[in-house]
Parts: structure tokens; sequence; C-alpha cells
């Protein structure tokens, strides 16, 4: 459990400390129309680092009895167990919340995961409150129409039927935003 912890530490300060090595692009805002986060030079708005920062710690404490993050696929209904490899560097806002996405990867399939993950600023105090699966080995589950409500991706022979949100998220009522 420690050297886990040691690892997402690692992850952190490389993903924080040093935004040159970030190895994969990041979502050109296409998947998620929301706005950037711009960092704030000192207003009540939390910064890009805090709410990634309230991310990892989230998925540190879920980690902590397993060792894992464990999400519930709502596609195969099995419980996924993942480790955190990143968080994104971007940062948006819709509604009341902020989002980024994170890269996990699966530790039974070895399947990487692009999960998204709001976060609610409550008072000053971040919270994680929606976990989502976005992508499987980069096939999108859902993308984002311009006014920012989730639409899934229907592939052939899918039998999927919208999502556990009503295909709003992101912006959508739910969320405070148009």
């Amino acid at each position: 459990m420690n050297k886990f912890i040691v690892l997402i530490m690692i992850i952190n300060a490389m993903v924080f400390g040093a935004g040159s090595m970030v190895l994969a692009a990041e979502h050109g805002g296409q998947e998620h129309g929301g706005t950037s986060v711009k960092e704030n030079g000192g207003t009540s708005t939390p910064s890009n680092d805090a709410i990634r920062t309230a991310m990892t710690d989230y998925v540190m404490r879920e980690s902590e009895a397993t060792g894992t993050l464990d999400v519930l696929d709502p596609e195969t209904g099995q419980t996924r167990q993942l480790e955190l490899v990143r968080v994104h560097e971007r940062v948006g806002k819709t509604g009341n919340y902020y989002y980024s996405c994170a890269d996990f990867k699966d530790i039974k399939t070895g399947q990487l995961l692009d999960l998204d993950l709001d976060v609610e600023d409550e008072g000053g105090r971040l919270s994680v409150k929606d976990v989502r699966i976005h992508k499987v080995d980069g096939h999108e589950r859902y993308t984002y129409d311009s006014s920012d409500n989730r639409i899934p991706v229907m592939e052939e022979g899918s039998h999927r039927e919208g999502s556990e949100h009503g295909g709003k998220e992101h912006g959508g009522k739910e969320h405070g935003g148009n």
C-alpha cells in the first residue's frame, strides 16, 4: 500500500511539477464544450492545481483499502480495478462543476481507460461528485454536443440506450448549465 501512495505522489509531482512531461494530448475542448479554467491570480476560484489535487486525493482515498480505484462499468456490469496513470492537465468548468479527465489502467485486462471526474467547490472545500468511464482503449462511450450535453456514442451493433444521467452531463440542467 505504501508503494501505491509513493507512486501516486511521484505521478502527481511529474504531472504538476513538469508540465512538459505530459505525454498525451489534452482534450481540445471538443469532447467537453465547457469553458477552460484559467489560473485565477488569487480570486475565490480554485486553482487548476487544487482541482487536480482534489481528484488525485480522491483516487488515493478510494484506493486505500484495495490498492485500486474500483469503478462499476455500466456496459459490462463488472467492477474494474483501476490504477491511476495520470490526471490530465486541462481543467474545465460547466455549471457548478469543474472537471478534468484522468487516465487509468485496468489491472485485470490491461486496458487503458479515460475517466471523467466532476469536482464541486463547496465553500472552498473541493470534492469529487461523479466519476464516469469516458473511453476504453481510446474508444469513446460518449461525447458532448455544443451545449455540453453528454451524448452516447452508438457503435454498430451496440444496444446502449442513453446514459444514466438522461444524456446530460457537464453543463446540462443537472449541472446548472444552459
